[in-house]
């Protein structure tokens, strides 16, 4: 009598794509740049030098003056304004057709392309500076179009099929998450760690795996544990990377 193999057939775990990888590190950056905004006011105060009023002296500048003071009225936002002035203006002077009130599918590139003129690289013509201007960048430019459009979702940014408007903040959108991940990568292989992070100990990583792939959890919620903790791993890893070595 022939007897059958007792021992469970093991199963794989299912390997994430990139797609899924690149879902949720932009799903991270919405996290980390929500977090960010209840200390953004500080943030923004420590890059304002980046940002001076002494370049804001021709016709562009004065208009896009005239923009933000009819827009905001809040006197405790002024190096929110003042970042949002530099974004007015420097697409003013590429073309003076551009609309500040504009929101639609061009949106996300306005906003990637003045941060890139602020982070890129010094040798191709960028202002070389620090990934936390791109985040306080991004801050001060929610702040716009949320006075732009007081009420839009917070939370989102999407195609409405029926009116086919964009509906919700462009800073939110795929394209400015893909940037942000894009840039923070750059900058750590540059040598450059974000001053938002906060070094990750073995007890966090123990802690991690257990809320990503705990035995309880269903075959969907290990499935996205495995993705989220692919893309926390990476981001920890690229951090590790661009960790100088401890001298002593």
């Amino acid at each position: 009598m022939s007897t059958q193999n007792s021992h469970p057939i093991s199963q794989e775990k299912p390997v994430p794509t990139d797609e899924q990888v690149d879902d949720e590190l932009c799903l991270l950056d919405l996290e980390d740049a929500d977090s960010l905004l209840l200390h953004v006011q500080d943030l923004v105060t420590q890059h304002l030098d980046e940002f001076p009023e002494d370049q804001l002296d021709d016709e562009a500048a004065r208009y896009a003056a005239k923009m933000t003071k009819a827009s905001i009225t809040d006197g405790t936002r002024d190096g929110h304004l003042r970042i949002i002035k530099h974004y007015i203006t420097f697409h003013l002077r590429r073309n003076k057709k551009w609309d500040a009130t504009r929101v639609d599918d061009k949106t996300p590139h306005d906003i990637a392309a003045f941060i890139t003129q602020k982070c890129g690289p010094v040798e191709e013509g960028f202002e070389g500076r620090k990934y936390s201007t791109a985040v306080s960048t991004r801050a001060a430019l929610t702040m716009w179009y949320k006075n732009l459009r007081p009420n839009e979702s917070l939370t989102e940014w999407r195609l409405d099929s029926v009116t086919n408007t964009w509906r919700g903040l462009p800073t939110r959108s795929r394209q400015v998450s893909q940037f942000m991940v894009g840039l923070e990568k750059t900058k750590a292989k540059s040598g450059e760690v974000s001053s938002s992070a906060r070094a990750l100990a073995l007890e966090d990583i123990h802690r991690l795996y257990k809320h990503c792939l705990d035995s309880n959890l269903t075959v969907a919620q290990r499935r996205a544990g495995i993705i989220r903790y692919v893309a926390y791993l990476l981001a920890w890893l690229m951090l590790l990377r661009a960790t100088p070595p401890f001298q002593g």
